[in-house]
């Protein structure tokens, strides 16, 4: 496995942005015409919490083992406190970055990632597991499946706070980022449906909200498989559930 610190320039956000790269080392000794490596590979984009970065996914868990023993590449971008929202009333366009542009400067870096949709998952905590959830349900065309752990899913419920405002507006401008809206368009679009895992630890504040979720994609027709295991918003149970995601859930 290669582990690269990527700096690049983000249209979207109209600036300079970093993210984590674990990419799989092609140790085939396969190479094509035109001298590059002919392997291809599923990719995971992998999303932060909402106190974190696009270094903590590698600082507190072995994600780097577990892709390793998976063969895939995993993307760990960094949204700051933007909720993988287009923001309401500021410039900021997380979710387009993160949704769209990011896996297509991604495969124009790294050839071996693939645009397949079977091979592009999203996951993400807390936060990221909001935004895992979002996007594999708006993206569905681009993303096989989302892995949301301990997602806080609420947007409505959010208090009328000048940062809260900011990503999602107010009153009816909330609707539209929110989960139930985000499963009515995929059903009214008549989109492919992404496979999707979640899981709370049951000491977990979140888990009543996790819980409800889960309720309302199955009550859809959502392929769904839902965990719960002893644990709270930590690193320890988010650690264990990639693993068994990587090594276990996903074919």
């Amino acid at each position: 496995m290669a582990r690269i610190h990527l700096d690049f320039f983000s249209t979207v956000l109209r600036r300079c942005v970093q993210a984590g790269v674990i990419l799989p080392q092609n140790t085939s000794g396969q190479i094509g015409m035109e001298g590059r490596a002919q392997e291809v590979f599923p990719t995971l984009y992998l999303l932060h919490g909402m106190s974190d970065d696009e270094t903590i996914w590698q600082r507190r868990t072995a994600i780097e083992r577990y892709a390793a023993e998976k063969g895939c590449a995993v993307v760990m971008p960094s949204t700051e406190l933007g909720w993988y929202t287009d923001m309401e009333c500021g410039y900021q366009q997380y979710y387009t970055y993160i949704a769209k542009e990011l896996p297509v400067v991604c495969r124009s870096f790294f050839r071996g990632m693939s645009a397949e949709r079977a091979l592009n998952w999203v996951a993400g905590l807390s936060m990221g597991g909001y935004g895992a959830l979002k996007i594999g349900l708006h993206e569905s065309e681009a993303f096989s499946r989302a892995i949301c752990l301990s997602g806080s899913y609420s947007i409505e419920n959010k208090p009328s706070t000048p940062y809260w405002t900011a990503i999602f507006g107010e009153g009816a401008q909330r609707i539209k980022h929110t989960i139930p809206y985000a499963i009515e368009r995929l059903i009214a679009e008549n989109r492919p449906r992404p496979a999707i895992y979640m899981a709370c630890g049951t000491e977990d504040a979140l888990l009543e909200n996790n819980r409800q979720t889960r309720d309302l994609l199955l009550k859809n027709g959502f392929e769904v498989e839902y965990a719960e295991a002893p644990g709270s918003h930590t690193w320890a149970f988010w650690d264990a559930q990639i693993e068994r995601v990587l090594g276990r859930w996903i074919p």
